[in-house]
């Protein structure tokens, strides 16, 4: 029932081919929600960089250790996290690719420490799923235990090599 209020709330306030954005007025909060189906492993959209920075912020996507874009076409940075994910960044091939199907209407997320080792803002995740790990702050500070389950970027996954020896 919470989340059929919450739906009737959000306003779409943009639209691109694959994905509408939709704002919460009373929170102020953006998401984005496909508007096709999209089955897993299929492209969602390529992507680039509209700026690319030293240091991380909470819109960029983190490529090596000093190198952190914000996303071109810029709706993408509109897809939150959430610790049970439908779509993955693939940083190597600059495409936003589905995990699994994904259903007309439904939000897009992104696991966050998939693509962030270490985040400029920590925050404490409600996405609900029996899958949450609570507390989002990157890569760095989950075990190998925690990152096993998602898939990771290979700026990622060298980090946790990194880590290990």
């Amino acid at each position: 029932m919470r989340a059929n209020k919450l739906n009737q709330v959000m306003v779409a306030i943009a639209t691109a081919d694959i994905a509408e954005v939709r704002i919460d007025p009373i929170k102020n909060h953006r998401s984005l929600y496909a508007r096709r189906q999209f089955m897993a492993e299929e492209l969602i959209s390529e992507f680039t960089s509209r700026l690319t920075l030293n240091t991380p912020n909470y819109l960029t996507v983190q490529l090596s250790d000093h190198t952190h874009i914000e996303l071109y076409p810029e709706y993408l940075e509109c897809i939150n996290h959430s610790c049970d994910p439908n779509c993955f960044f693939d940083t190597a091939s600059m495409r936003l690719i589905a995990t699994r199907t994904i259903e007309e209407g439904e939000e897009l997320g992104f696991f966050y420490p998939s693509t962030e080792w270490a985040m400029d803002r920590a925050f404490k995740c409600t996405c609900g799923s029996p899958k949450c790990i609570g507390l989002i702050q990157g890569a760095k500070y989950l075990s190998d235990k925690q990152l096993k389950s998602y898939r990771l970027t290979e700026f990622i996954k060298q980090k946790r090599a990194m880590r290990l020896i």
